[in-house]
């Protein structure tokens, strides 16, 4: 049977990137994202909305604040195989209006040529 346990640098890998993704500064990053993303990423949003790969690398003039909470809720690893791990969590982002937001998430990182990359994503918004 496969050793199905995650690495703690590889916790600590894939915890800063899908941080990373909440965070203008890296999020609004084009060149940072095109590193991030797999070939064939997509997304179904919490809008039900399906993002391909090219609709989120966004320039960095589109950067906007994100209200979110980190460290990021709930957060969890489930190895799929030695070379893929299932990353859920809770976000919370608070809207201009004082509202938040909130949305189970999931993320496929798979390691291709040594890097982790991301290869599928989704919010489903929830309410307390």
């Amino acid at each position: 049977m496969p050793d199905t346990s995650l690495l703690p640098e590889d916790a600590e890998t894939l915890t800063r990137l899908e941080e990373s993704l909440w965070q203008a500064e890296t999020r609004y990053d084009p060149v940072l994202m095109d590193r991030v993303f797999a070939d064939d990423f997509f997304e179904f949003g919490r809008s039900g909305r399906v993002y391909t790969r090219e609709d989120l690398i966004l320039p960095a003039s589109a950067a906007q604040p994100i209200d979110v909470r980190l460290p990021l809720p709930r957060l969890k690893f489930t190895v799929i195989d030695t070379h893929s791990v299932l990353v859920t969590y809770v976000s919370e982002v608070r809207r201009e209006s004082g509202e938040i937001e909130r949305a189970n998430r999931s993320s496929i990182w798979s390691r291709q040529d040594g890097a982790w990359k991301l290869r599928f994503h989704q919010g489903t918004p929830f309410q307390t």
